[in-house]
């Protein structure tokens, strides 16, 4: 606030209120520091933008692409592994798994009880209900069927 000549500022007029303790609402208790500082937080306009970012910058890889000498491997495990089916054998398939979301997925591996290889269907099933299609299996070892030559 200038003075009157665009100099000092000329508190001589506030003299009276520069003592005074600060005002205190009657109606409304004082708010605490951190409700105010909420009310001048940041405004998120485009909920779901910061996910969606996120999403788009996660990696997938891409499906496994057609390959005679592993399909050829792979039919000779599975006709083998069809002989022991009644054995409920543990396998462990090294496989492609698709991504709900975006193209791509991402490659693993499974441990379970084959429960039945679908030659229809072209898929193997697990005891646990996974259903693995054979366009997604790189490979398939057997689990605890020592001896048995798959």
């Amino acid at each position: 606030m200038p003075g009157r000549n665009g100099g000092e500022p000329d508190f001589s007029l506030y003299a009276d209120m520069l003592d005074m303790p600060p005002f205190e609402p009657k109606r409304h208790p004082r708010m605490d520091a951190g409700a105010r500082a909420a009310q001048f937080a940041p405004f998120a306009a485009l909920t779901g933008y910061h996910a969606a970012i996120e999403e788009t910058a996660r990696l997938t890889e891409d499906a496994p692409g057609e390959d005679e000498d592993r399909q050829a491997a792979l039919d000779s495990k599975l006709s083998r592994l069809m002989g022991l089916i009644g054995t409920r054998p543990q396998v462990t398939v090294s496989r492609f798994t698709q991504d709900a979301r975006k193209a791509g997925g991402a490659y693993g591996t499974v441990t379970g009880r084959l429960k039945r290889i679908d030659t229809y269907e072209k898929a193997l099933y697990l005891e646990d209900g996974e259903m693995i299609p054979f366009r997604y299996i790189l490979d398939i070892e057997p689990a605890d069927c020592s001896g048995t030559g798959i």
